[in-house]
């Protein structure tokens, strides 16, 4: 059985552990958490299938924080905003969304700062993710967005996983299969 898939990403190549979801299905586990010459190349890359015309970035904790964080910095933008998955002391008039990841057990909600909110009213919003798999935290951000009055300006991945690479709403550095149990991927 295969324990690592090697792919290439913004030029770079990573060996991503194969993990089980269930007796017949693997994901690879792609994780930019500490590599930060992944986070900087992706997030290069990523800024070049961006539309020259949004006003902020959404990204939902935890994975795309470095990532979009790095995009900000590296477009000059100031602010990005975050979906958290628990609310904070200082988060006042939260909006909330329910979301199933397929990398996440159970069902998880998602919350959005009532300021970050309002800075969403009528203005374009592009949503950043390191990868898209099911589409359900992906979803779950657009509902965050539009129930803010927002306009979703795009959507961006380093990776789109299994299905979500034949989807035509979304723009990715590099596609990543699922796996069968054995480690083979799946076409």
């Amino acid at each position: 059985m295969k324990e690592y898939y090697e792919i290439e990403v913004a030029g770079l190549k990573r060996q991503l552990p194969i993990c089980p979801l269930n007796e017949n299905l693997q994901i690879g586990a792609f994780v930019i958490f500490g590599d930060v010459e992944l986070t900087v190349k992706s997030a290069e890359e990523l800024l070049k299938l961006a539309p020259d015309d949004y006003d902020y970035m959404i990204t939902a904790e935890s994975k795309g924080i470095p990532l979009i964080h790095e995009m900000a910095r590296q477009s000059g933008k100031n602010k990005y905003i975050l979906a958290r998955k628990s609310t904070k002391l200082y988060m006042k008039g939260v909006v909330r969304c329910e979301v199933n990841s397929i990398t996440t057990a159970n069902s998880q909600t998602l919350f959005l700062d009532g300021a970050d909110a309002q800075l969403i009213k009528g203005k374009k919003i592009l949503i950043v993710d390191d990868v898209i798999s099911t589409g359900e935290s992906l979803k779950s951000l657009e509902h965050l967005v539009q129930t803010c009055g927002g306009i979703i300006a795009g959507r961006l991945a380093i990776l789109a996983e299994g299905e979500a690479a034949e989807r035509e709403d979304i723009k990715y550095l590099q596609y990543l299969p699922l796996f069968d149990k054995n480690g083979d991927p799946i076409k």
